[in-house]
């Protein structure tokens, strides 16, 4: 309400003046008067529309008020009572007063501001005095921008059925980005009911802004939409890869990688505790003396092909967040996972089991591993030296032991290069302190068990090691 009366009292001072005399005979007037006036039914005022100048503009300021460009309305005043404005206005000055040549009509003069479209000056006010006539608002409102160019004179002369027209309209139409701005824009003149039913759309709601503020569990309306997209992409989808490729692209093009990271790493996390929860009711030995075997083997087929589909997706989230360089918090997770990497080694020895149930889960585990054991030599995924130690302490285990089943693992699956996962962690020891290196060396002596020709890799690996450790101390006196 402040704001509309502001507005009422800065008009106020320029709108208008009021007589039952002719207007002057003018250069303006000698003007508009070389065209018929624009006339309305049952006339018996003239409204005389004029430019005011801009302050920043000298010219029009020193050419006088004469010379503005004007239009002038034949218009009734009963219909001007539609308008809060006039109503005030004509109640406030209009006294009866003997009639003149010209007419006997009297004159009220309106001041409009330079507008954005310089060819047709007065033509959203033209069309407001029209409908002040008429009340056709269907006939005159047709797109978001006759509503936008309407609006304001509307809200300028408190014509209210024309504000509630106008954003009535804008509430049901889709708009372009140019409209949306202009929407904000004029949003804070606007009655409090009628800006809200326009903001809903384009700013979050308050609650929900309150809430997100109000503690660390609460998501943003971005979040719970990235969330949604994330859970909609990886569980159900009728076309999971063309979905999965439709909100990895969203997900790229976001603006905000903070917002995305706390998005992908609470759907890792979810994914992670259930593979771990899965594993670890297979390693359980309380569940093995518990359940008779026939309904142990079932529900640890069950278990072990959700556990399947569960690290695909995990998968699937590691290569987003490796592609946005937002991994680091998943990868010290995945360092931390020594309770699930012996599930896995149990599940590995147990070689009928998962062979014929599940014999993709160990490709998967290691392709996961790989895949951020890769970001991290690469430079994608920067993380202190304690998470690299870790990372290849705790996964070098299912790398060995998934060494020795290549063959098995390739049934029916594309096998990952073990020996690319080899590589990798060789080149992660060698950014590691020299002792932190030779504890871990010593377990990659499987390595070369194929064939000493075949492991080039960690010759070399072996050769970087004893070169630095040859050099003397730091510290040390020549």
């Amino acid at each position: 309400m402040s704001l509309r009366k502001r507005q009422r009292s800065a008009s106020s001072s320029r709108l208008s003046t009021l007589s039952s005399s002719p207007a002057p005979h003018t250069a303006a007037a000698a003007a508009s008067a070389s065209s018929p006036p624009l006339s309305f039914p049952n006339a018996d005022l003239v409204l005389r529309l004029h430019l005011d100048p801009c302050p920043d503009d000298d010219a029009d300021l020193d050419a006088g008020e004469d010379h503005r460009p004007s239009l002038d309305l034949h218009v009734s005043s009963a219909s001007l009572l539609r308008s809060r404005y006039f109503a005030a206005l004509l109640s406030d000055r209009w006294s009866p007063a003997p009639t003149s040549a010209a007419g006997g009509h009297g004159h009220l003069s309106l001041a409009v501001a330079a507008p954005r479209s310089a060819s047709h000056p007065f033509h959203a006010h033209v069309e407001v005095v029209r409908l002040l006539h008429t009340l056709d608002f269907a006939g005159a409102i047709h797109s978001p921008a006759d509503a936008l160019d309407i609006l304001p004179v509307a809200l300028q002369l408190l014509f209210d059925a024309c504000v509630e027209a106008c954003t009535r309209f804008l509430e049901a139409v889709p708009w372009s980005p140019n409209e949306e701005a202009r929407v904000l824009e004029i949003s804070p003149l606007l009655p409090a009911d009628e800006a809200a039913d326009l903001l809903a759309r384009i700013t979050p709601p308050p609650a929900a802004s309150a809430s997100a503020a109000g503690g660390e569990a609460a998501r943003s309306p971005s979040e719970a939409m990235l969330h949604g997209l994330i859970h909609s992409a990886i569980h159900g989808h009728p076309v999971p890869a063309a979905t999965k490729a439709f909100v990895a692209m969203l997900l790229k093009d976001y603006p905000s990688r903070d917002c995305v990271q706390k998005v992908l790493d609470e759907a890792f996390l979810s994914r992670l505790e259930t593979v771990k929860e899965l594993m670890g009711k297979y390693a359980s030995p309380d569940f093995r003396v518990a359940v008779d075997s026939d309904e142990r083997d079932a529900i640890q087929r069950l278990n072990l092909q959700s556990a399947v589909l569960n690290v695909r997706h995990l998968l699937w989230l590691i290569e987003r967040m490796v592609e946005m360089r937002v991994a680091g918090n998943a990868v010290k997770l995945w360092s931390e996972q020594a309770a699930l990497t012996a599930d896995l080694q149990k599940l590995l020895n147990d070689v009928d089991m998962w062979k014929n149930i599940t014999p993709g889960l160990p490709v998967l585990v290691t392709r996961c591993t790989l895949r951020f054991a890769n970001s991290v030599v690469n430079g994608e995924t920067i993380v202190p030296r304690q998470v690299r130690t870790k990372l290849v302490r705790s996964w070098l285990p299912v790398l060995n032991v998934c060494r020795n089943m290549v063959q098995p693992m390739q049934c029916g699956y594309k096998s990952p290069n073990c020996q690319e996962l080899e590589e990798t962690f060789l080149q992660i020891i060698s950014t590691l302190p020299v002792p932190d290196a030779q504890e871990l060396l010593q377990q990659c002596l499987g390595f070369s068990t194929r064939n000493v020709d075949d492991c080039p890799h960690l010759i070399a690996a072996f050769k970087t090691w004893f070169r630095r450790a040859g050099r003397a101390p730091q510290g040390a006196e020549n």
